[in-house]
């Protein structure tokens, strides 16, 4: 939902119409479409996502993930050709994460590549697409682009993130995530690492393209994400087990609260919604 909503927050031919349609596609039919078809391959009997134990899977949910990309992808050919063609795309890269035929959760680092780009800069590139009736080449300028790309670096520091305590599952499986070559203590690292790479280059996007006031918003979004993870980064130091279900959760909680209120209000702020209402 962030990367939708920064998408939308940086549109500059928006309809109500088609901002509705597209958060249904994706959030209501693609990205279920998704989670159901991984979740049948991946079989997982430890805790994934927000289940803490997850049931057992049947090939009602292949059958389920396989409908629901279906009408996805027919909704979005209402929309236009373009829309519909960028969520198939989306639907096939989703699939090889966990297709035994391809498994990119066997392989580390074209998995982690693969997630984050297609989650962050294809995502936000299909949602513009989406949202705004402009010519591929509009879609196609650098400032899309550039945030788009944004939305991918954030990712590629914060997925290893979500592996960090399936490490056992993982490898009983034969799958090598990337939080599993880095270990405990090197994933929060290498997130420390990226997510402040990230940090700065949401800054200089902000100051550059909008104004001082939104980096400085951005900043203090973010700052209860941050102390969530340093204090559960100072706890793993001391005891690898506390990268576990729980904490990951909260962490992921935390920070999707936290980016969907930044963006909401960038989107009220460079909208001008707020002024229009006053």
């Amino acid at each position: 939902m962030p990367v939708f909503l920064f998408a939308l927050a940086i549109s500059g031919n928006l309809s109500e119409t088609r901002i509705i349609l597209v958060f249904i596609i994706l959030h209501v039919l693609i990205y279920p479409a998704s989670n159901a078809y991984n979740s049948y391959f991946d079989k997982d009997k430890g805790s994934i996502g927000l289940l803490r134990k997850p049931p057992p899977v049947s090939i009602g949910l292949y059958y389920t993930s396989i409908i629901f990309d279906f009408l996805g992808i027919a909704l979005a050919w209402i929309i236009s050709m373009e829309f519909a063609v960028l969520v198939f795309i989306y639907g096939l890269a989703s699939k090889a994460y966990s297709h035994p035929g391809i498994r990119l959760k066997k392989r580390p680092w074209a998995g982690w590549f693969v997630a984050g780009f297609f989650q962050g800069l294809f995502t936000f590139f299909m949602t513009y697409v989406g949202i705004n009736d402009f010519s591929l080449e509009i879609s196609l300028s650098w400032k899309v682009i550039f945030p788009g790309l944004l939305t991918s670096l954030f990712l590629w520091g914060s997925y290893p993130m979500t592996q960090v305590y399936q490490h056992e599952e993982d490898s009983e499986r034969g799958d090598k995530t990337l939080s599993i070559v880095l270990g405990i203590k090197g994933t929060f690292i290498f997130t420390l690492i990226v997510f402040l790479l990230a940090t700065l280059s949401f800054e200089y996007y902000f100051i550059t393209y909008h104004s001082k006031e939104i980096a400085v918003a951005f900043l203090l979004f973010m700052l209860p994400t941050v102390l969530f993870f340093m204090i559960w980064f100072f706890r793993v130091n001391r005891n690898e087990e506390k990268a576990n279900f729980s904490w990951t959760m909260g962490l992921n909680f935390l920070s999707a609260i936290c980016l969907n209120a930044f963006f909401i209000y960038f989107f009220l702020k460079s909208s001008h919604l707020l002024q229009l209402n006053m």
